[in-house]
């Protein structure tokens, strides 16, 4: 820190300066590229030069966006704290009484002795180059302090115009939205207790039309798993901003004396283009020690394939044709418990159903493990059928407010895992499961949001602690359990975030496999999560929730960049479709290690029906790009397609990955020919990003996959 009190944080491409004089606590001037050294009348110049004047009808000292902006302080804009003691203490002024900085993190430790609270904020540049906040609030004082929102804030540049997030329902999820960045506050809140299927991943805001390729965009995003807020601000003043955190419910956070409020971290990212901002996040992933190493095995899953029907014969013969085909997990879906035979019963009954399995799962478990495969189980273990035995037997476990159930959804209501005995409960039957049995893996629902979330018998709200009583199950079942893997479910793509990535290994990105619905999806749930930790399946070929019928290529095509699976009925396939189903197996794991530690990327085209994406490894020595045709094409032919991510300096060869498409051109496509003669072509990787290759005529919802390999010497 310079003595003025200007500080330079840099680490991972990035670099954050803070004027730490500012009224109240520090505020930051810039937030992006790494600036490189500064010297200190450097940073004199940059703290002088952001100062505000004074101005007709302002205040006399204007107020600045600090790292929790503060009305105490003059900030007429949404503020970073808000809450009360009985009352009064609305306002508190947090003032800076300790820094400690290091080259790349900053801790400020403020107070105000007054209201009784005192504040610790870190701010730490990671070495991803994402900016993490982390903040605190203690009650010093003599009662209880209500908090009621404790928000991070991150400045955004004079050139940020346009806003991007994401809305959505149950089977489409993360369907992008854009608007101006205009004057006064865009606030986007979940209450449904989880994330929700119209949850934003992050909120991110940048240059008019900014895209993947190009255009200066920063990014926020909330590691939480329950309610959550996002805002973007303009104020009268000038200032924009993101600002992030928990959306607590009355009375949900009232801290005894002594008692503190962590918020959940909040992260921002920031990039020339949408495919750096997320490529940051994806290191951020796997650079954690908890994120898997493994390769992620290709996995099945019965439910599209027998739904409640569990028949040991036929579900031994799918595992006979899954192994056959290469497929490594075997998981078996909703229907196996007690009482289990629809989506009426059974929930928090978790014992094997003994007129179903009256062996119990071990004859279907030892068979699958004989083909060589993991055996993995469904659970949804936060919720609760009204017909059921643990329903009957302590109805005060159950989220209601005093009196009634709140509304049902799917039959089924929510468990309160804030009570210590319906906690051990739940524990002990997942417990019990996975201990009598060889179970690598769970597949974790949440089939519904959360409404009138009270304590039964208090009547006190209770979110915040069942997310964290999520956790806590999660985090004891692994230790319990080592090498357990646990996928997030939540009616699909209900719970993605990166507090509960902490506690899986893989997110359901969506009930719908559909893939033209899971181009987008899957597209911008890449903004934030690494293509090894996102469920990707190939369907049937009719979509069970669209109805659309696709080719087993488009479908294959669609899912080989993610945590790859199938959800279908493969038993009744010819050997013939088997056969090119083990096709597409295999060449995922052909390329499996470069899709799952590679670069994620997608081209800028202008024809919107045209979608390429793609993965390139991390030494930018191969890379495989996916082309799919969503609707007929503007031109006809179609025009170029461009490649990014590749090192412009070197020379790549081009080619189909794979032939199985039909290429509808009434002649040979030059580059496509020269591949199936053995001579493809070469070419820099700057000409392939900048004007690429003719595309090859596709009718709408086909695909191509692309290889693309630097020649060898």
């Amino acid at each position: 820190m310079h003595q003025s009190g200007t500080l330079h944080l840099t680490r991972g491409g990035t670099s954050v300066v803070l004027d730490t004089g500012t009224p109240g606590l520090p505020t930051i001037l810039y937030w992006g590229t790494a600036l490189g050294e500064l010297s200190g009348d450097e940073l004199d110049a940059l703290a002088d030069a952001a100062r505000p004047q004074r101005v007709s009808g302002g205040l006399d000292v204007p107020a600045r966006l600090s790292l929790v902006p503060q009305e105490a302080f003059g900030w007429q804009g949404t503020p970073g704290f808000s809450g009360h003691r009985g009352g009064s203490f609305l306002t508190p002024a947090f003032r800076t009484v300790e820094l400690d900085a290091g080259g790349h993190e900053l801790t400020v430790t403020a107070n105000d002795d007054d209201a009784g609270l005192g504040l610790t904020l870190q701010l730490t540049i990671t070495a991803a180059g994402l900016l993490r906040q982390q903040l605190a609030v203690t009650n010093t004082g003599p009662d209880v302090y209500e908090v009621r929102s404790l928000l991070a804030s991150f400045p955004l540049p004079a050139g940020a115009q346009e806003v991007l997030d994401h809305s959505g329902r149950h089977l489409r999820e993360r369907s992008p939205q854009r608007h101006n960045l205009t004057a006064g506050s865009y606030h986007r809140e979940s209450r449904r207790g989880r994330p929700g299927a119209d949850a934003t991943v992050l909120v991110a805001a940048g240059e008019p039309a900014f895209s993947f390729e190009r255009g200066l965009v920063h990014a926020v995003h909330t590691a939480w798993s329950g309610n959550h807020q996002y805002i973007a601000e303009q104020t009268p003043t000038g200032e924009k901003f993101l600002a992030c955190g928990e959306l607590l419910l009355p009375g949900e956070m009232a801290l005894a004396p002594g008692a503190t409020y962590t918020a959940p971290d909040a992260i921002g990212s920031w990039g020339d283009g949408l495919n750096q901002l997320a490529a940051r996040f994806h290191a951020e992933f796997r650079n954690r020690p908890e994120h898997p190493v493994r390769p992620r095995p290709v996995t099945l899953n019965t439910w599209e394939a027998v739904y409640f029907d569990h028949n040991l014969t036929t579900l031994k013969a799918l595992a006979d044709r899954a192994a056959q085909a290469g497929i490594e997990r075997y998981v078996l879906d909703d229907g196996w418990f007690t009482g289990r035979r629809d989506d009426t019963a059974g929930l928090g009954d978790w014992f094997v159903d003994g007129e179903v399995w009256p062996q119990g799962l071990t004859p279907l478990i030892d068979h699958v493990r004989a083909l060589g495969m993991e055996f993995g189980l469904w659970f949804e273990p936060e919720m609760v059928n009204p017909d059921s035995k643990l329903a009957r037997n302590h109805p005060e476990w159950i989220i209601s407010p005093r009196g009634r159930l709140p509304v049902a959804a799917r039959q089924q209501q929510v468990l309160n895992l804030a009570i210590p005995e319906a906690y051990d409960y739940i524990l002990t039957c997942i417990d019990n499961v996975l201990s009598a049995n060889d179970i690598a893996y769970i597949k974790w629902d949440h089939n519904r949001d959360l409404l009138e979330a009270s304590d039964a018998t208090s009547g006190a709200a209770v979110v915040h602690s069942n997310v964290e009583a999520v956790y806590r199950l999660m985090a004891e079942l692994k230790d319990r359990h080592p090498g357990l893997e646990i996928e997030s479910c939540a009616s699909g793509g209900g719970r993605v975030d990166m507090g509960i990535l902490r506690h899986t290994d893989r997110i359901w990105t969506s009930d719908c496999i559909d893939p033209i619905e899971r181009l987008v999806n899957q597209k911008h749930t890449g903004l934030l999560v690494p293509p090894e930790l996102m469920g990707m399946h190939v369907g049937g070929p009719r979509s069970h929730s669209t109805g659309r019928t696709h080719d087993l290529s488009f479908r294959a095509a669609t899912a080989i960049f993610g945590h790859f699976g199938v959800e279908w009925d493969i038993s009744g396939l010819s050997e013939e479709e088997l056969a090119r189903l083990a096709d597409w197996i295999e060449l995922h794991r052909q390329w499996r290690e470069v899709l799952h530690s590679g670069t994620t990327v997608h081209a800028d085209l202008p024809d919107p029906a045209m979608d390429l994406r793609g993965v390139v490894a991390g030494d930018r020595q191969s890379a495989l790009y996916g082309y799919s045709l969503t609707g007929s094409s503007a031109s006809y032919p179609p025009g170029r397609i461009t490649f990014p991510g590749l090192d412009p300096a070197a020379a790549y060869t081009i080619a189909p990955a794979s032939y199985d498409y039909a290429d509808q051109g009434q002649s040979g496509l030059p580059w496509i020919e020269a591949a199936r003669d053995g001579t493809p072509l070469v070419l820099s990787g700057r000409l392939l990003g900048a004007l690429g290759v003719q595309a090859p005529v596709l009718f709408p919802e086909q695909s191509l996959l692309i290889e693309v390999l630097a020649r060898t010497t």
